[in-house]
């Protein structure tokens, strides 16, 4: 392939010439826009635009010589298939937060050379990180300047969909009580001020939604709050005729007036002298950080909201449930009407997979729209971890196999996300030991208990010793936090290889999933998702030993009993299988009616 037949060949050689005549040697493509958002919008989807890699998470590096893709496990599959002839390299790392680029960058790039990046994009924490590692290895770093914009004629603008209020009754807490929680966190940081960036941040605090990013109900905006006294006041910095007239009453009511995006900045700036601003380092660009006027004390410490709305309220808690057992009747439905088809020969594809669940999911109360991209991989597309059927690549499913399904909702009072694997035609026997393993780390973590502050990297490898005993390992976390009608990956929790902080903490409140996962390259993939509560456990020696949480089971979905090798299951993993499947009958049976109850009762018959 060349630059008369590959568009990406064409758009790196167009790089190259800008690179060549800003006297750049290497820039570097993050995946990321202004907020840190893991879904950006389309404008910022710079790293997909050049390369033809689509998976939601890795970094691009085109130097004058050469080019690289860094990107974890999950997309090695994917990536290399949407590299192939490209002429990037693809770049194996261990984790999606390795810092190999950034040592590549070190090595690779001439003593005395530039390397440029978007600084209006780039995190403060990766900024500092690398412009250390560039220091070291005599490395110039230029962060002023967007190159992409002169080579995509046809960028996208800034998306403009309408905000909107979260509403009672589930929205349950008043936006003025959430104002004031942070303004209480600003005065134990000795803060004035406090700027947020971080759109699911600006989301919960707010009581506000919005449209401006695909499966995620956010919107772009920045905020800058002021602590005065017993009062916090705000400006919230979002496109103009995005928010309507009555809700931006509404919102100065609260304290909070409106004012034009692009000034954030410049707010910023504006900032001086007795003024204590706290930014989040890992939550804030580069860009912006560098606005801050110079007489401005800047305390560098977590956002106080991403702490509060990681931990559930009873109210929000009890919506959740709600969701999940509208979420779980969907699914019958759906599973119902798939494997009938399938019983009378019909022509499905995994493009159907996701046709058919979205419009189940669709039909439900307070359904707002899907919470991610549906994963439905069958055989060898399963064990692409992020896989997604497209019209140009996709399996039909037929024969004999593993189909694996990735899915979730947005709902007003809730955010799902579930992943089961069903059999198709006949199954070997390897495949039901795969599946037994990764249902035993499921459960093995689903049962346990913990003292409350536990890391919770420090549970991560409860769900892999199942499977390390049989020498088997997966390359993605164990765990991540999701948010109330918000985003489905959501911090400070991470039940992974990830290295502890202090904010990942185990509190109650805590929504996390638990998907462990075996995955085979070009033959099958298994991962077994539920999403739990994090819950006080009532022990005896709490007044010696002290609090200790466990998990309760929010996920109410059957999973398949045919895929187990019985023999691989202690009789207490049994009996939880089986008293799992008792709740979810229980709760869903009400809900559901002919074929759907029909399945939903064969599929939680014990074993």
């Amino acid at each position: 392939m060349d630059t008369r037949t590959s568009p990406i060949r064409l758009r790196i050689t167009q790089l190259r010439e800008v690179l060549a005549r800003e006297g750049v040697h290497a820039l570097l493509v993050p995946s990321s826009d202004p907020h840190i958002s893991e879904y950006l919008p389309e404008r910022w989807q710079g790293r997909e635009w050049l390369s033809g890699f689509t998976g939601s998470m890795g970094t691009l590096v085109v130097a004058l010589d050469r080019a690289a893709l860094f990107a974890d496990s999950r997309y090695w599959v994917q990536a290399e298939a949407e590299l192939a002839g490209t002429g990037i390299e693809l770049v194996k790392i261990a984790t999606g937060n390795s810092p190999a680029h950034v040592e590549w960058l070190a090595r690779e790039v001439p003593r005395g050379a530039t390397v440029a990046v978007d600084g209006q994009v780039l995190g403060l924490a990766s900024a500092q990180a690398l412009q250390a590692a560039l220091d070291a290895a005599g490395v110039k770093l230029r962060t002023d300047v967007d190159l992409l914009d002169a080579i995509w004629p046809d960028r996208p603008g800034l998306p403009d969909a309408p905000v909107y209020e979260h509403l009672p009754p589930h929205a349950t807490v008043p936006r003025r009580e959430r104002l004031a929680a942070v303004r209480d966190a600003m005065a134990a940081a000795g803060a004035t001020h406090h700027f947020v960036s971080t759109v699911d941040d600006i989301a919960w605090i707010t009581n506000l939604r919005g449209r401006d990013v695909t499966y995620n109900p956010v919107f772009m905006a920045h905020l800058l709050l002021a602590r005065q006294g017993e009062r916090v006041t705000g400006r919230l910095f979002v496109g103009e005729g995005k928010v309507p007239a009555d809700l931006a009453a509404a919102l100065a009511a609260d304290g909070l007036v409106l004012a034009p995006y692009a000034e954030a900045g410049a707010a910023l700036a504006a900032l001086g002298a007795g003024q204590v601003l706290l930014v989040d380092p890992k939550r804030i660009t580069h860009g912006l950080r560098q606005r801050v006027g110079a007489g401005c004390r800047v305390v560098e410490q977590i956002n106080p909201s991403t702490l509060l709305k990681s931990r559930k309220s009873d109210a929000e808690a009890a919506h959740v449930r709600e969701a999940m057992i509208e979420d779980g009747a969907a699914m019958c439905a759906f599973y119902a009407s798939f494997e009938a088809a399938l019983a009378r020969g019909e022509r499905l594809t995994e493009l159907t997979v996701d046709e058919k669940l979205s419009a189940e999911r669709a039909k439900r109360a307070h359904f707002v729209g899907l919470s991610f991209s549906t994963i439905a991989g069958f055989n060898a597309n399963g064990a692409m971890p992020h896989y997604r059927a497209t019209e140009e690549h996709h399996a039909v499913i037929a024969g004999d196999g593993l189909l694996l399904i990735d899915s979730g909702g947005q709902y007003l009072g809730g955010t799902t996300d579930i992943t089961r694997v069903w059999p198709v035609g006949t199954i070997s026997d390897a495949m039901r030991r795969d599946y037994t393993l990764v249902l035993k780390g499921t459960m093995a973590l689903s049962r346990a208990r913990f003292p409350r502050g536990t890391p919770s990297p420090m549970l991560d490898p409860i769900a892999r010793a199942p499977l390390w005993a049989e020498g088997i390992e997966f390359g993605h976390g164990t765990g991540h936090g999701v948010g109330y009608f918000l985003a489905v990956h959501e911090g400070p929790q991470s039940i992974s290889k990830a290295v502890p902080t202090e904010h990942m903490a185990m509190q109650p409140g805590m929504i996390t999933s638990i998907e462990p996962g075996v995955y085979r390259p070009g033959r099958w993939g298994v991962r077994i998702e539920n999403l739990v509560l994090a819950v006080p456990a009532a022990t005896a020696d709490s007044e010696l030993f002290g609090e200790f949480l466990e998990f309760e089971t929010l996920t109410l979905c059957p999973i398949d009993t045919r895929c187990i090798q019985r023999s691989l299951l202690r009789d207490d993993e049994v009996a939880w299988l089986n008293a799992y499947h008792a709740t979810v009958r229980e709760r869903l049976a009400p809900r559901v009616a002919g074929d759907a109850l029909a399945w939903l009762t064969a599929r939680t018959q014990p074993i």
